[in-house]
């Protein structure tokens, strides 16, 4: 029985058949770095690199190119950010719902340099309180940093709203957006973002170790660069350079996953963000659906209207700790699932779960199919 793969929140697979031909090329055929010579080789290698650069521009109709940042993963482009923006006795307002890749930096930050930290608390509904961060604001207020949908049971938060808040504030407003990026149509131009971080490896489709950020226009003056060195650019003088993306990409890229992250961009861009975020709610209704008939199963979130949510579902079985329930699923149904915490331990203590082993997550992906919805539900059936 092939396996079935339902763990997309994590990292997606399967990857488009262009993804692992793009990243093959590269080793086989190129394999020379990124901005480091002229020969023909470099040169496409370049034109590919800024090509998939262009690419994720479009996807969140970012003004220009150039905006665009590549790290290494999300959570590097959330650190990148946090350490980038916050100076001794800056106040930052967040949630308790965000992952560890927020809560830990602000931590780390609290601790060495004094910075402030208020944390908001979701309603009963899993949804943030937009009023509750404005009444949270300070005069020394430089961040409010919120997640776009929550890893844990796919909440959307009301990003907007409270980005309008932090525009009034003069405030910095970063989004991490690992769960939203390719599963959920984003407009950073229409919506109150100035800092967007998401990695590449799951809803965009591309490989581990590849990751975006999005600064808005003017923000860099704001976000100091997180690591320094060669950029292939201005090298006859010892400073960083100021100029964009150069600031922010010292060392070489990881110009295998670009490739490969730039063959899912245009796969997104052939087969639409609208059309596959549809998709992962039609699945989400139906395994939704199915397990309210199950007795033994515990749903989170399952009532929320579909503009609330994307395809991340959290669910308990009674009479089994959600490790050893993954563990069953895995074993004797080959069916991979996320079981435990997810690095987000406000989001468990926020549903009761962060004493008991957190919960068991499916999440979705394009290539995720009713069938294999149909296989969960089936064996859920069996306890």
């Amino acid at each position: 029985m092939p396996r079935c793969y339902l763990d997309n929140a994590a990292t997606s697979w399967p990857k488009p058949e262009g993804v692992l031909a793009a990243m093959d090329r590269y080793h086989r055929e190129l394999g020379v770095a990124a901005g480091r010579g002229a020969t023909r080789s470099a040169s496409e290698v370049d034109a590919t690199i800024a090509r998939c650069r262009q690419r994720a521009s479009q996807l969140i109709n970012a003004e220009s190119s150039d905006r665009i940042i590549f790290t290494f993963n999300g959570t590097d482009s959330l650190n990148v950010a946090i350490h980038g923006v916050l100076k001794p006795g800056d106040h930052v307002v967040t949630s308790t719902l965000e992952h560890n890749s927020v809560l830990r930096p602000l931590s780390e930050l609290r601790q060495r340099i004094g910075i402030e930290t208020t944390l908001i608390e979701p309603e009963a509904n899993g949804r943030v309180e937009p009023a509750k961060f404005r009444d949270a604001l300070r005069s020394n207020t430089k961040l409010i940093a919120l997640l776009h949908a929550s890893n844990v049971t796919g909440i959307v938060q009301p990003i907007d709203d409270v980005g309008a808040l932090a525009r009034e504030a003069g405030a910095i407003m970063l989004v991490d957006a690992a769960q939203t990026a390719g599963n959920l149509p984003i407009d950073v131009r229409r919506s109150p973002i100035d800092v967007l971080a998401c990695p590449g490896h799951k809803g965009l489709l591309g490989p581990l170790g590849t990751g975006l950020l999005y600064l808005r226009r003017g923000i860099e003056q704001h976000v100091a660069s997180f690591r320094q060195g060669g950029t292939g650019s201005l090298s006859e003088d010892d400073r960083q350079p100021d100029r964009l993306p150069d600031k922010y990409e010292s060392g070489n890229h990881n110009a295998p996953g670009l490739f490969g992250l730039e063959a899912a961009l245009d796969w997104l861009e052939q087969n639409h963000v609208a059309d596959l975020y549809a998709h992962e709610l039609k699945l989400r209704r139906r395994l939704i659906d199915g397990m309210t008939h199950t007795k033994s199963v515990r749903l989170f979130a399952a009532d929320l209207p579909d503009e609330f949510l994307v395809g991340v579902v959290s669910f308990v079985v009674e009479g089994f700790d959600p490790q050893e329930m993954a563990a069953i699923l895995d074993q004797d149904f080959q069916i991979q699932v996320r079981a435990g915490l997810h690095c987000a331990p406000g989001a468990h203590r926020s549903l009761g779960t962060l004493t008991s082993g957190g919960t068991i997550r499916v999440s979705f992906g394009p290539m995720t199919t009713v069938e294999e919805v149909d296989r969960l539900l089936d064996a859920l059936r069996q306890f």
